[in-house]
């Protein structure tokens, strides 16, 4: 587990302007002098910003991982060790959807790496630790259960995150979240809480969501999303009597993009989709994440209910070409 030290270089531009005050007011004088030190000098210096985070080595020849706000519009990006070597980190690539950013530094010798395990077997009341590297004096670790797992938050449409009581906070916040046989199921993400502090309400993005986003972003340095073409809506008990479902499950197609994937495929308004790709879909949010690590251009079975009865379709997943902006599109 390291510390990550970002720099940002701000232009004159970018510098705090004065505020608005009435005319004639006797603080007038004094915030004329103050911001006129302040910006006076070279138009062409720049002012530098410096932050914290954590991180975690995910492989011994120098690949980093934390979350991207970490080092979002860094201009300079150190990765220190606990035995107080620095180096230079390179970014390979970000997602800014599901926080995750990819760094490359260049030790002279194999460096110690985590192992991820598998999430999915990850179970409720199960031990965790919870590690991080707060401001560059070392470890801090904390211990607690899994208090429940997949949690939306509604920070992204793909949502899916362990919650944790072991204390994730300033310190150990982007770090690797540990089950009991030493193995990483999340990244320690962000908290519930009121005050800053931890109260026993926090999130970790799962090893299986971000392993194959690693991945990508290694291989090509940036994400491609799988996309269908369809508008969903949840699917409540109102809506489930009035399609003869027995309980009330699934996603319901609104509305079908004109000659989108779906559409090519025989998708119809109106249809609830209960499986994709092998993947159950008990509730609408569980489709967007399922679509969109499905691989492109590779043809799908999707089951889905229409008129009452199971009909059996197949979508070729195309990729998703721009971000989507609404959170009820695939």
């Amino acid at each position: 587990v390291v510390n990550i030290s970002t720099t940002q270089n701000l232009n004159p531009s970018q510098q705090v302007p004065m505020p608005q005050l009435p005319p004639g007011s006797p603080f007038e004088e004094f915030f004329d002098e103050f911001f006129k030190n302040k910006n006076d000098g070279d138009p062409k210096r720049q002012r530098k910003v410096s932050s914290l985070g954590s991180g975690f080595v995910i492989d011994s020849s120098g690949i980093v991982i934390t979350n991207n706000h970490v080092i979002a519009e860094a201009d300079e990006i150190i990765v220190n060790f606990a035995d107080g070597t620095k180096l230079k980190a390179e970014l390979i690539g970000r997602d800014e959807k599901v926080d995750l950013a990819v760094l490359r530094v260049k030790p002279k010798t194999p460096l110690k790496a985590v192992n991820f395990g598998d999430s999915d077997k990850t179970r409720v009341g199960e031990w965790v630790m919870a590690i991080g590297n707060p401001f560059g004096l070392g470890g801090s670790v904390t211990v607690g259960v899994v208090s429940a797992r997949n949690r939306n938050i509604e920070s992204s449409l793909y949502d899916d995150f362990i919650q944790t009581d072991a204390a994730i906070n300033r310190g150990n916040s982007r770090g690797p979240l540990f089950n009991m046989q030493g193995a990483a199921i999340g990244i320690n993400t962000a908290i519930f809480s009121q005050t800053g502090g931890s109260i026993g309400i926090g999130f970790a993005i799962p090893a299986n969501t971000v392993l194959p986003l690693i991945k990508q972003l290694r291989e090509t340095g940036e994400i491609q999303r799988g996309w269908i073409g369809v508008s969903i809506q949840p699917v409540d008990d109102q809506i489930a009597e009035s399609l003869g479902l027995p309980a009330a499950r699934g996603a319901l197609i609104a509305a079908v993009n004109d000659n989108g994937p779906a559409m090519k495929g025989g998708m119809l308004a109106g249809d609830v989709v209960i499986r994709f790709n092998g993947q159950e879909v008990r509730e609408m949010r569980n489709l967007p994440r399922i679509v969109a690590g499905s691989e492109i251009g590779k043809t799908v079975d999707v089951v889905v209910i229409r008129k009452g009865k199971e009909v059996t379709l197949k979508l070729e997943v195309a990729k998703l070409a721009e971000p989507d902006k609404k959170p009820n599109r695939q």
